[in-house]
C-alpha cells in the first residue's frame, strides 16, 4: 500500500515524499481514510507509529478543499496536553503543508501571549494548542470558532492524567456542535470513553496494537541496583558503553535537577527538563541535546509525550514512574518509525511493587542483569535494611471529666462557663483556690483568681521537683515561682 492509495492529494504526497516516507503505517493506512471522507475517528497506537502523520496528513487534505479562514477565526483546532507535543505536531503542520496554501501557529504557555495574538489576528486554518493558554486567548478575544470544521484531541489520555478535563469541556463549550471531532492516543481507558461520549458521533474505531504494549524494536532490561548506587551505575553505563544520545527519566523536578549535577560532575554533559524550567531553557536543552550539544537529556514524564527525536538510540528510567502505563509512553521515545532502541530500568528493592505492576500491564517480564560492581545489597522483592518495629507508649485515653486550672484554657478560673468547641467544659465557679502558693481566700476577686491560673503550672512542678528559691526583685521576698 502506498500513500497515493489514501486519496491524499499530489502537493501533500510531494511533501510525505520529501521527508523520506514511503509506505504508510498501519495506524496511518487505517485513519487517514475515514478522516477525509469526514467521519469522526478515534484511533490507539502505541507511541511512535506515526499518529501526528495518521492526523495530520488527511487534516491538510480536507481543509485544502475549503476556503480561506478570516481574521481571529480557525478552521481546524489541535488540542495537545504539553508544549513540547504542540511544538512537535506544528513542526509536522508545516513540513506536510509546504505545497499547500494553509496557515497554520502554534500556541502554549510559558511565553509572551502578546506575538501569539498577532499571529491570530489574520486567522489560521490549523491551531496547534495547549488548553490552558488557548482559554487565555479566548477571553482576551484573540481567537474566534465561528468557522471552525475539525477538532483533534491528540494524546487524549494524557490530558486526562494531567487534569485538563473540566479546561477541555470549557472549550468544548465554545466550539460549535456541527464539527468533524478525532481522537488519537495511546490508550483509550474507560475513562476516555467517557469523555468521548460527550464529543465523537458515531466514530469510527481504529486500533492497530493491543492496549498498553511496547514496540519490538525496543530492548528492555532492567538492572538491579541501590538505591544510593544509581547515580554511579548510571554514569559507569554511559561512559562504559559509550552512549552518545540518552534520555533518562526520573520521578520529579528536584530528582531531575540533583541528577543533572551529578552527571556533570562525573563529566558527562547534561541538561534537565520539567514543568519548572521557562520555555526558553526547555527549548535550549532539548536543542542541545537533538544536535548532540549535551549527550544526556534528564526529564520528568513531562517530556514522555512530545519529545521526537530521530533514532535516539537509549532510554532510562532512573526511577520506575507511579502509574505503570507511564512506562509504555517513556520507552516509547526510542524505536520509533521501525529503529532499534533499548530502555534500560534502574531498579531498586523499593521500586519492586512498581516493577510488577509495569510488568502485568505490558504482559512480560524484563530481563534482569546485574552490572559487576554494582552488585545490590536488597534484592528485589526484599524489604531494604529491615529495621526493628519502634515500640510506641500507648496513648492515655483522654479523661472526660471536667477542665482543671493548668490546662490550655483559663476560662474555668475566671468563673466563665466556655462556648463554642469547648462545650465540654463545666465552667466551676472560682472561688479561692485552697492550693495557692500565696495561701489564705482570694479577697480580690477575679484578680487573684487570673494569678491562681498562671501559679498552677509552677506548684504542679513544685510538687515533682524542689527548685531553688528565688527572691522578689520589689519585696526582696522569696518568690512563690522559685526560678523560671
Amino acid at each position: 500500500m502506498s500513500f497515493a492509495s489514501l486519496g491524499l492529494s499530489a502537493p501533500i504526497l510531494a511533501a510525505v515524499s520529501e521527508q523520506g516516507y514511503e509506505t504508510p503505517s498501519p495506524i496511518q493506512a487505517q485513519a487517514i481514510p475515514p478522516v477525509i471522507a469526514g467521519k469522526d475517528v478515534m484511533a490507539a497506537a502505541q507511541t511512535g507509529t506515526g499518529k501526528t502523520a495518521g492526523f495530520t496528513l488527511p487534516l491538510l487534505e480536507v481543509l485544502s478543499r475549503g476556503q480561506a479562514t478570516k481574521g481571529n477565526q480557525v478552521r481546524a483546532l489541535i488540542l495537545t496536553p504539553t508544549r513540547e507535543l504542540a511544538a512537535q505536531v506544528a513542526e509536522s503542520v508545516e513540513q506536510y503543508s509546504t505545497h499547500l496554501p494553509i496557515r497554520s501557529t502554534v500556541v502554549f504557555g510559558g511565553v509572551k501571549i502578546n506575538p501569539q495574538i498577532s499571529r491570530l489576528r489574520q486567522g489560521c486554518d490549523i491551531l496547534v494548542a495547549t488548553p490552558g493558554r488557548l482559554l487565555d486567548l479566548y477571553q482576551q478575544g484573540a481567537v474566534r470558532f465561528n468557522h471552525l470544521e475539525v477538532l483533534v484531541l491528540d494524546e487524549a489520555d494524557r490530558m486526562l492524567d494531567m487534569g485538563f478535563i473540566h479546561d477541555i469541556r470549557k472549550i468544548l463549550a465554545i466550539l460549535p456542535p456541527k464539527r468533524q471531532n478525532l481522537m488519537f492516543s495511546a490508550t483509550f481507558s474507560s475513562e476516555i470513553r467517557t469523555l468521548a461520549k460527550g464529543i465523537v458521533h458515531q466514530p469510527v474505531e481504529v486500533s492497530v496494537t493491543p492496549a498498553n504494549s511496547t514496540a519490538t524494536t525496543v530492548t528492555q532490561w532492567i538492572s538491579p541496583v541501590d538505591k544510593n548506587r544509581k547515580s554511579a551505575l548510571l554514569s559507569h553505563l554511559i561512559k562504559s558503553e559509550s552512549w552518545n544520545q540518552v534520555l533518562v527519566f526520573t520521578r520529579t523536578k528536584h530528582g531531575a535537577n540533583k541528577l543533572t549535577k551529578v552527571l556533570e560532575k562525573n563529566g558527562i554533559t547534561a541538561a534537565a527538563i520539567h514543568g519548572n524550567k521557562s520555555q526558553g531553557a526547555r527549548t535550549k536543552a532539548l536543542a542541545a541535546f537533538k544536535s548532540g550539544e549535551i549527550s544526556t537529556l534528564v526529564a520528568t514524564d513531562i517530556a514522555a509525550r512530545g519529545l521526537d527525536i530521530d533514532q535516539l538510540p537509549q532510554v532510562v528510567n532512573f526511577e520506575l514512574p507511579n502509574v505503570p502505563e507511564d512506562y509504555v509512553h517513556r520507552i516509547g521515545r526510542t524505536g520509533r518509525a521501525g529503529a532499534s532502541g533499548q530502555a534500560v530500568s534502574l531498579v531498586s528493592a523499593d521500586e519492586f511493587k512498581q516493577l510488577k505492576d509495569i510488568e502485568r500491564v505490558i504482559r512480560q517480564n524484563l530481563e534482569r542483569k546485574t552490572v559487576s560492581g554494582y552488585e545490590p545489597v536488597n534484592e528485589l522483592g526484599s524489604s531494604p535494611e529491615p529495621q526493628a518495629p519502634k515500640h510506641q507508649k500507648p496513648r492515655r485515653a483522654r479523661p472526660q471529666s471536667e477542665h482543671k486550672d493548668g490546662q490550655r484554657s483559663g476560662e474555668n478560673a475566671r468563673g466563665h462557663k466556655p462556648t463554642g468547641k469547648n462545650r465540654r467544659h463545666s465552667g466551676q465557679a472560682a472561688g479561692g483556690n485552697q492550693n495557692s502558693p500565696r495561701g489564705g481566700s482570694d479577697k480580690q476577686g477575679t484578680g487573684n483568681q487570673a494569678s491562681e491560673k498562671t501559679t498552677a503550672k509552677p506548684q504542679a512542678r513544685r510538687s515533682e521537683s524542689k527548685p531553688k528559691r528565688s527572691f522578689s526583685a520589689k519585696s526582696g521576698a522569696p518568690s512563690p515561682w522559685g526560678n523560671r
